[in-house]
């Protein structure tokens, strides 16, 4: 069945159906990610946008739930080069199309990614949307334009608080759309982990006695957070060791006092070059945002560690006034390079001091 990819500047992408039925509006991303498209289908960061793979073969191995990153994906839409209709792996459960159809993910294939990708790269991100139909209605042509990303943390957030481990090291995992190996990293780090939902009060953060803080990956503008940054400012005068990953390292500058900007097509994949500046070494990183942190706002406790080697965006702030570290991308990295899992061991050797 033909389906289209119509954005939001006119310009339309013939292809076929796959997965579910219906139609699906989103800000329309790519990723740059070679492997593990199963992590990328249900990254929670992915909230509201639909996902344009540039590697062009995608389902190769199936579908294996064991790899996601939460219970269900939380993107609005798929797009795909080439699907592969029979993957080939001994832990396959499904097949790419019925892992979209069960989780009502609408997604088109056979769509030039290569134009798509250039487009979005040169023109920035926009709105767009998967239909049946290859013309849009007045009204329908509203929506898609009038379309934003919101409540991304509101809607992938736990639903209530939870403890797993029994570790040496009590750390609350404060939960803004966490991806699952963030919690895993902990718990093999002997850590007893208490994740608790993203409008957790700081009164009770303090309450749970945590030997530290994790702030997790999300979805959406971190701006829009506003009553979760003002209790982020209450717990950072806890003096609580605290490490943030994407979403929370920018939730962590904007309590600091530092501001936020959106990119012009954001970092997704898995090969992002970060530059260390105590080190001089440059990593090669697993990242999914669209804003970043404004260089020139940071405050005058806060240095610049890490930076993107290629736009020089900031990747990586270290705090001298509150035991606090953060990074842009993701040293969890699931699915990508582990060149950065040692945060971790620092996030640790903090709590440890």
């Amino acid at each position: 069945m033909k389906r289209y990819l119509i954005l939001s500047d006119g310009s339309v992408f013939e292809g076929e159906a796959i997965g579910a039925d219906g139609e699906t509006v989103g800000e329309v991303v790519f990723t740059t990610a070679m492997v593990g498209y199963m992590e990328t289908l249900t990254d929670p960061s992915y909230y509201g946008q639909i996902v344009t793979h540039t590697f062009p073969l995608i389902g190769n191995y199936g579908a294996i739930e064991a790899d996601s990153e939460s219970e269900a994906p939380a993107l609005k839409g798929y797009v795909v080069r080439e699907e592969c209709g029979v993957g080939s792996n001994f832990r396959k459960e499904n097949e790419l199309d019925g892992f979209l159809k069960k989780h009502g993910i609408v997604g088109i294939c056979g769509v030039d990614t290569r134009a798509l990708t250039k487009k979005i790269r040169s023109k920035g991100v926009m709105n767009g949307i998967i239909t049946s139909k290859k013309t849009l209605s007045p009204e329908k042509l509203k929506e898609l334009k009038a379309y934003r990303v919101k409540d991304a943390v509101l809607n992938t957030t736990c639903k209530e608080e939870r403890t797993l481990g029994n570790g040496s090291k009590r750390v609350v995992l404060w939960d803004f759309g966490a991806k699952a190996n963030i919690e895993r990293e902990l718990l093999k780090r002997d850590c007893t982990v208490i994740r608790v939902p993203a409008h957790t009060k700081a009164e009770r953060i303090y309450e749970l006695k945590p030997d530290g803080i994790m702030l997790t990956n999300g979805g959406g503008d971190p701006a829009d957070n506003t009553d979760i940054i003002e209790e982020l400012k209450k717990v950072n005068e806890y003096r609580i060791p605290t490490f943030g990953i994407c979403l929370g390292h920018q939730l962590l500058a904007l309590s600091r006092g530092a501001s936020t900007s959106k990119l012009k097509f954001g970092h997704r994949g898995a090969n992002q070059p970060v530059r260390d500046s105590v080190t001089g070494r440059t990593y090669i990183t697993s990242q999914n945002h669209g804003y970043a942190v404004v260089r020139d706002s940071l405050p005058a406790d806060a240095v610049l560690r890490y930076t993107n080697a290629n736009d020089k965006t900031a990747e990586g702030i270290d705090y001298s006034a509150i035991p606090a570290f953060s990074v842009q991308f993701h040293p969890e990295a699931c699915g990508g390079p582990l060149d950065t899992n040692f945060l971790f061991d620092r996030f640790m050797e903090l709590m440890q001091k």
